[in-house]
């Protein structure tokens, strides 16, 4: 299926990232959340990452606007009932997410693909509460959404070859690279990566270095980008909870156990970056 019009639900860091890269690439987009708070931080969020864009030289202002008015928003799904794909960019909880696809198979025509953004759930999963699992499909982007190249597609049980095939070509003309990958817990990614995260917050909490140390360790030693410590701040501690629970849950193996230090963290809020405050502060 060629897709001309996305539909997102969620308005948060991922929803408004894939909503801003699918109208970057000529499409026409209407992203959706249950307030209008959370469409305005959104809608906000788009446009301070279009300027920045512009002030770098890689995008001119007209083509700024003319990307932000193909980004319709509404409390309504019915408003994107007639999209050609449908993304949910939920919370990393299993009953909003089956809220969202359950109430997407009912809005959009049968011929749409509908899609998680899920980082860690089961597509196979989610893809049952359609009623058209063969229609169903993993999309998942990294965050930041625009910077980031890699999109994993993740084909569910049931998923059809010719869904996988629209996902990959949707990734494509965002300007993505997509991996195709089986349904398997963290699916690629994350699978290898939160535990190393993970094992930062074990070496924090048994004072091997400070957190400062065991960032400069990976970078200079590893010649990562960023340390796990202030990724894990950039993703969220609640989110990089959720996935390692996940991954300890459906795997079983003791090695995803996630960290204590880690869980008292989210019980004090100190969420990370978008709460001003995890392992470094951005106060």
């Amino acid at each position: 299926m060629n897709v001309e019009k996305v539909l997102i639900a969620g308005a948060g860091q991922m929803g408004a990232g894939i909503a801003q890269v699918a109208a970057q690439a000529g499409l026409a987009v209407v992203m959706t959340d249950v307030a209008d708070e959370f469409i305005a931080r959104g809608v906000d969020a788009i446009r301070k990452n279009l300027a920045r864009q512009v002030e770098k030289g890689k995008l001119q202002p007209a083509e700024s606007e003319a990307v932000f008015a193909r980004i319709t928003t509404s409390l309504d799904l019915a408003a994107g009932a007639d999209a050609d794909l449908f993304i949910e960019a939920a919370p990393e909880v299993l009953a909003v997410k089956r809220e969202l696809v359950e109430a997407a198979a009912q809005t959009l025509r049968p011929e749409a693909v509908l899609a998680t953004n899920t980082s860690s759930l089961s597509v196979t999963k989610l893809a049952t509460y359609t009623g058209r699992p063969q229609s169903f499909v993993g999309i998942h982007f990294f965050n930041p959404v625009p910077a980031m190249a890699l999109v994993e597609v993740v084909r569910g049980l049931e998923t059809s070859d010719e869904t996988v095939a629209t996902a990959r070509a949707f990734a494509e003309r965002c300007g993505k690279t997509p991996i195709t990958v089986a349904d398997s817990p963290g699916f690629v990614v994350n699978r290898i990566l939160f535990p190393m995260i993970n094992e930062a917050v074990f070496a924090l909490q048994e004072g091997v270095a400070s957190a400062e140390e065991i960032d400069a360790g990976m970078k200079l030693g590893a010649n990562h980008p960023m340390g796990p410590l202030a990724l894990a701040d950039l993703v969220g501690l609640d989110t990089t909870l959720a996935i390692l629970e996940t991954l300890h849950g459906e795997l079983g193996d003791p090695k995803y156990r996630p960290c204590p230090l880690l869980r008292r963290y989210v019980a004090a809020g100190k969420l990370g970056r978008k709460a001003g405050a995890g392992f470094y502060s951005y106060r």
